[in-house]
């Protein structure tokens, strides 16, 4: 029964389900007469996006049978990825009798040229008028996208699941397989490396960083996952906090304006899914490597020269943005089945905003997301960027 389902998934739906999703699907409640207005107030009324989830999912189970079956093909439509890995299946129980209130033509119009289409798409797409709003209103202001029919954007991973010395991080391949499949909605080709020591890890960046196809793209996107520390990500054959180590001043050094031309003013987008600090953990797996020690114990790897035959003067390292999963110091939280919980809102909040909204906005609303979940707080470092960077998807 679909009430009984609900129940079931009740706190993974709270954890899980993002801002971008609650607000339609509560519209659509209120269309249907599932909810009435003061109920649908009381759930906006709530502050944090854990709170809104909780009270929406409560209210609609005490009403029965019928409400949680229009929830759940509600909650189907607006988020097909969500509810499918929640095991709702939009069939289930009795069907919903009651339709979606039609808008008037004239609204219908006024509505599509400024609102994503929603329908069945696993990303939302930015309409044309939209683009165009955005391109004349920002101007210069705005990193240049390339024409899709002849830009060749890339994109890499890198994901250590697998080790000699330390724990197996489980859940990782629900990242790599979320991750990838945002990259290509995104218009990149994804390239995804597993189980690589930190030699082999920079070799893969090196030869990455020198790839034709940078000098046609308009952007490149680096997703590396594995156990970590403060200074960097552990290779493969890393056995304590002094062994097989990729450095963070590496990934940079390898992408910067001496040692990759071809993505010079370009955006460079460095996400990091890994421990950066020491601490026990109950509920979930942490991506943390061996035992504390001081800092300075660290030996790392001194990222390679390359020859410079530029004859005009640029900043070293600029155009980047590095997201990271955590702050220094602290623990990054993976769930066994599902994936990390960084990475999880990382890929709903571009899917969801990804259309009208620059990057580091969107990685803004990643941050606060975080308020129901106090133990992790990701974070933006070495940031260059000096333009706004919009993806649109679609374009």
């Amino acid at each position: 029964m679909a009430d009984k389902k609900l129940k079931e998934v009740r706190t993974m739906f709270v954890e899980r389900v993002s801002d971008g999703v609650i607000a339609p699907v509560l519209d659509d409640l209120q269309d249907k007469r599932v909810l009435n207005q003061d109920e649908a107030e009381n759930v906006r009324a709530e502050r944090r996006r854990a709170e809104q989830a909780r009270y929406l999912i409560d209210v609609v189970m005490r009403k029965g049978l019928k409400a949680s079956t229009i929830f759940i093909q509600c909650l189907h439509d607006r988020d097909p990825l969500l509810a499918t890995e929640l095991g709702l299946d939009a069939s289930s129980g009795a069907p919903a009798t009651v339709p979606l209130m039609t808008p008037s033509p004239t609204a219908q119009t006024s509505a599509a040229q400024a609102q994503p289409a929603q329908c069945e798409e696993w990303i939302q797409k930015c309409p044309l008028a939209e683009l165009q709003r955005i391109k004349k209103s920002e101007g210069n202001e705005i990193y240049d996208i390339f024409d899709p029919k002849t830009r060749t954007r890339l994109a890499l991973i890198i994901c250590n699941i697998e080790f000699r010395y330390f724990k197996r991080r489980d859940g990782a391949e629900m990242d790599v397989e979320n991750m990838e499949k945002l990259l290509k909605e995104l218009g990149y080709k994804v390239e995804v490396k597993w189980n690589l020591t930190s030699q082999d890890m920079a070799e893969t960046l090196k030869q990455f960083a020198a790839r034709d196809e940078h000098q046609t793209s308009d952007s490149t996107f680096l997703v590396l996952m594995s156990h970590g520390v403060k200074a960097g990500l552990c290779g493969t054959d890393s056995k304590d906090e002094s062994t097989d180590l990729l450095l963070n001043d590496s990934i940079f050094s390898a992408f910067n304006n001496k040692n990759c031309k071809a993505l010079m003013r370009k955006p460079k987008v460095i996400i990091i899914q890994a421990c950066r600090g020491k601490n026990e953990g109950r509920v979930f797996v942490s991506d943390s490597a061996g035992s504390p020690s001081d800092d300075t114990s660290i030996t790392v790897l001194s990222p390679e020269e390359y020859e410079d035959d530029s004859v005009e003067q640029v900043h070293l390292e600029s155009d980047f943005i590095g997201f990271y999963s955590t702050t220094p110091d602290t623990m990054a939280w993976r769930e066994k089945k599902t994936g990390s919980i960084f990475i999880t809102r990382l890929t709903e909040y571009l899917r969801k905003h990804a259309w009208n909204c620059p990057l580091e906005e969107i990685f803004r609303k990643v941050q606060n997301s975080f308020d129901d979940f106090p133990r992790q707080m990701p974070t933006k470092e070495r940031t260059t960027f000096k333009k706004k960077f919009y993806l649109f998807p679609g374009h």
